[in-house]
């Protein structure tokens, strides 16, 4: 089950989740009841999703604020500007900005990736097939040959098992 979004003013985990849709840009934010209360979700009238957008968007503290990338210049103030970094140097420049802001948009900091299910299949397929042929090796040398016949066997079914799999190679 995926961890619940975080509200996008406080650490609470976020019960109100809001989007606006501004010139074809989605715009959402996340809120946990009290801060949903405290900023008048609850009242349409009082409410103003453009303003806690503002809020809760990237706003950088002091030690940030005269940051300035060495390769293309960029500041903190041009980030939230335009929503994107002027180069791949901001990523290291700015980390300290960006850790919170990622931290409260996903599941953590640290991309995990995905792997799709058959390829972690056909790695699991191989791996067991590295560990026979090991396997046969050392019951040949060590003249364990009853061994060596299971391995040979089980080696056979797992080349068997991958070659209904495999994909004829491009030319």
């Amino acid at each position: 089950m995926p961890s619940p979004l975080k509200c996008s003013l406080c650490p609470q985990p976020a019960t109100v989740h809001l989007t606006q849709i501004v010139n074809g840009k989605v715009h959402k934010v996340d809120l946990c009841e009290a801060c949903a209360q405290a900023k008048g979700v609850t009242d349409p009238s009082g409410f103003s999703l453009a303003e806690l957008l503002h809020k809760a968007s990237l706003n950088p503290g002091p030690s940030a604020a005269g940051l300035r990338c060495g390769q293309c210049g960029f500041t903190a103030g041009d980030f939230k500007k335009q929503g994107r970094f002027g180069c791949p140097q901001c990523y290291e420049t700015f980390a300290e900005l960006l850790a919170p802001l990622l931290d409260n948009m996903h599941k953590g900091v640290t991309h995990t990736g995905k792997v799709p299910r058959r390829a972690l299949e056909r790695k699991s397929l191989y791996d067991r097939l590295t560990k026979l042929e090991l396997d046969l090796t050392e019951a040949i040398k060590g003249e364990r040959y009853e061994d060596a016949a299971r391995a040979r066997d089980e080696i056979h079914q797992v080349r068997q098992t991958i070659a209904p799999n495999t994909r004829p190679e491009k030319r």
